[in-house]
């Protein structure tokens, strides 16, 4: 008799779960109602609009750590922040409805640079489903923009190196999953980003995904080209920049043994401004309709510092300070202390610095602060990297090394710092980070080679 009064109990519990978990469900969705995007042609201009009202896309590329952020992206005056992924969504949309932002909604689907085969039916398969059901659980939230449901998946190297056309099936496989968003969610457009703007690349996704609402391009130093992109592309349909920032390190000079040279925080930030201002703000194509600039966070890719607007340690860099300028129209009340230039011995990386062992070397940094702040400076020597990644993935930074320092001494807009090269031969580079205690920084770094 208790066995079976158990075991009904247990029914009656389970029945009452469900129903009430099936009433939060249907209450949290009631809630939650689609804000409606739209891509709008007027006199051959492109736009977009939410819910009837023009929306400028001032936006980044988020890599989630924390909450503070996205609340510093709001402080920034951006309105809007895309992901490449699903991973902290949850958290995401959420900081996004509570701090009035827009939501690129980003998927990891495969590509074939990392060995998914879009010949195996099953896998494409099952990536469509992936995809679809979390387009299902997701389109009633108000601050999802757009999808964008690859990134990059035109990304492949021949074992030359050099770039070639993936398989079409890439593209079909693309255009399906557009097809059911725009069968099942007439809400948002539908996109996915693709590495440059070529025109070979843009005529196989029209041929193989004709639906595609946007053409997404992530462009670096090249985006000066793009106009001319569009202008060879001739379609009849809009463009949206999904990744700019700095010159990219496959974009600049390297030392003779093959390292990248990376320019320091200020000629970035500078740069930055200017290719955005010339080229997406001063659109003359008429068919920008927005941009995220990478990367609001900060990530090892060649160094710590190349891409990411934060340092490891929080500190915000001075293209924070060029958006914010950008998307306000004045820069913030703290700047951050503007890096120029560094030598070694009064070579800069491009002279190629070779050393000896054990050996004392002056590094000299051209840096200020537009406040007047006092500056302290960090030194840091590490290794090159070992196994460099391709197209953004994962990249092991190298542990920082001692670092003997003989002496310091700042003056004017300089800091000087000697320090006794390493012992042992091998690549290395040596960075310096200039702080104003108040949460900004300038970034310069130097590669060097030490030879017996």
């Amino acid at each position: 008799m208790k066995s079976h009064f158990s075991l009904a109990s247990g029914v009656i519990f389970a029945l009452v779960f469900l129903t009430l978990s099936s009433l939060l469900f249907a209450c949290n969705n009631a809630k939650h109602s689609p804000s409606v995007v739209k891509v709008i042609k007027q006199d051959n201009q492109y736009s977009l609009t939410v819910n009837g009202q023009p929306f400028e896309v001032r936006g980044v590329g988020l890599g989630y750590k924390s909450d503070e952020s996205v609340k510093a992206l709001k402080n920034a005056g951006g309105n809007s922040f895309r992901t490449w992924g699903t991973e902290n969504i949850e958290r995401e949309l959420a900081m996004a409805e509570k701090l009035g932002l827009m939501v690129a909604v980003g998927f990891r689907t495969g590509k074939e640079l990392l060995g998914f085969d879009y010949n195996d039916e099953q896998a494409v398969a099952e990536q469509y489903k992936r995809v679809t059901l979390a387009v299902e659980k997701y389109k009633n939230h108000p601050n999802v923009l757009m999808w964008v449901i690859n990134n990059e998946p035109n990304l492949l190297f021949d074992e030359d190196g050099v770039l070639k056309q993936v398989n079409t099936k890439v593209y079909t496989a693309m255009g399906e999953i557009i097809d059911y968003i725009h069968e099942n969610d007439p809400n948002h457009p539908v996109s996915f980003s693709l590495a440059g703007a070529r025109p070979s690349d843009v005529a196989q996704v029209i041929k193989f995904a004709p639906n595609i609402d946007i053409i997404s391009v992530q462009t670096y130093g090249d985006l000066v080209t793009l106009p001319a992109s569009i202008a060879e592309s001739n379609l009849d349909k809009p463009y949206m920049v999904t990744e700019f920032g700095p010159m990219g390190h496959w974009e600049l000079p390297t030392t003779q043994w093959g390292r990248e040279i990376e320019e320091p925080s200020a000629i970035k930030a500078a740069g930055m401004a200017k290719r955005m201002q010339d080229v997406i703000l001063d659109d003359k194509t008429g068919k920008i309709i927005g941009s995220f600039a990478f990367f609001w966070g900060q990530k090892q890719e060649r160094t710590p510092t190349w891409y990411g607007m934060f340092n490891e340690s929080g500190e915000q860099t001075a293209r924070i300070d060029e958006l914010t300028r950008m998307w306000t129209g004045q820069y913030p009340a703290n700047r951050a202390p503007l890096s120029k230039a560094i030598t070694i011995n009064n070579k800069q990386a491009v002279d190629n610095v070779r050393l000896k062992p054990n050996q004392p070397a002056k590094v000299k940094v051209e840096v200020s602060d537009p406040d007047g702040d006092l500056l302290t400076h960090k030194w840091v020597l590490m290794k090159e990297v070992e196994v460099r990644s391709q197209g953004g993935h994962h990249e092991e930074k190298p542990a920082a090394l001692p670092l003997q320092i003989i002496s310091t001494d700042a003056q004017d807009k300089f800091v000087t710092m000697t320090f006794t090269t390493p012992n042992e031969a091998g690549e290395y580079r040596l960075f310096n980070y200039a702080l104003d205690g108040k949460n900004k920084v300038g970034n310069a770094n130097i590669p060097f080679i030490v030879e017996n």
